[in-house]
């Protein structure tokens, strides 16, 4: 099955089409807030690498959080719109899934962990086993000093993965049993998305274009101002 997926859940954007055979294209930038100007010229640029057209696509992967507003907001809205277009299905994964992934051959816990802004984090936990990963907390959203007291109650050996980790790296560095995995997969990726998305396709496990939501966790930073009703009177 030929998928294009969609990821820019963090400051990383990008896209990646790729089948039960491998990847066959990735390209990826990261440039915070510029995830709208970068996503189609993306698209575009895999479709003209790999030789393949939107219209051989099969499904449409994309990360759905959670993460940061904008950068949800432009990939979830250009997975359905695409999806539409072509008459395809969606496969949505989550951000902290997709974080955990490369890390689903290792023997130890993982704590996938992705700055929130605003002084907090996204985090979930995942246990690895036989190359797969399993959630074992809920997605949640927390400061990141309740997120190392809650590690720091558990004996279990963890990797701690994710944008989070490079701003508050310096809170769980004395965690006991507690390693920090490399910069370099710091953001979710869209190759390991395409990869990802290959067994809930292969499974039929779509959501139709209208069924996808981000999964945001709190309020965006922006809020519309209340607008105040004004009476008129008559005279």
């Amino acid at each position: 099955m030929l998928i294009l997926s969609i990821e820019s859940a963090t400051g990383r954007v990008g896209c990646a089409i790729g089948s039960p055979e491998g990847v066959h294209v990735c390209v990826e930038a990261t440039r915070d807030r510029h995830h709208a100007e970068l996503l189609a010229p993306q698209i575009q640029t895999a479709c003209a690498h790999s030789g393949i057209a939107l219209s051989d696509l099969d499904a449409v992967a994309v990360d759905v959080g959670p993460g940061l507003y904008t950068g949800l907001r432009v990939g979830v809205a250009t997975a359905v719109t695409m999806a539409h277009a072509l008459g395809v299905q969606v496969i949505a994964v989550s951000s902290l899934e997709l974080l955990a992934y490369p890390l689903r051959h290792s023997s130890r816990r993982v704590a996938a962990v992705i700055d929130a802004r605003r002084g907090e984090v996204f985090h979930a936990c995942f246990s690895c086993a036989d190359g797969h990963i399993e959630r074992l907390t809920e997605p949640a959203v927390s400061t990141p000093e309740q997120l190392c007291e809650q590690l720091a109650a558990s004996d279990a050996a963890t990797l701690i993965v994710g944008d989070g980790i490079l701003r508050y790296g310096s809170l769980f560095k004395d965690l006991p049993d507690l390693v920090q995995v490399e910069p370099g997969l710091a953001h979710p990726s869209a190759a390991s998305l395409v990869l990802l998305a290959q067994t809930p396709a292969a499974q039929q496990e779509f959501l139709r274009p209208q069924e996808v939501e981000p999964l945001y966790l709190r309020r965006p930073d922006a809020q519309p101002q209340p607008q105040h009703q004004t009476q008129s009177t008559q005279r």
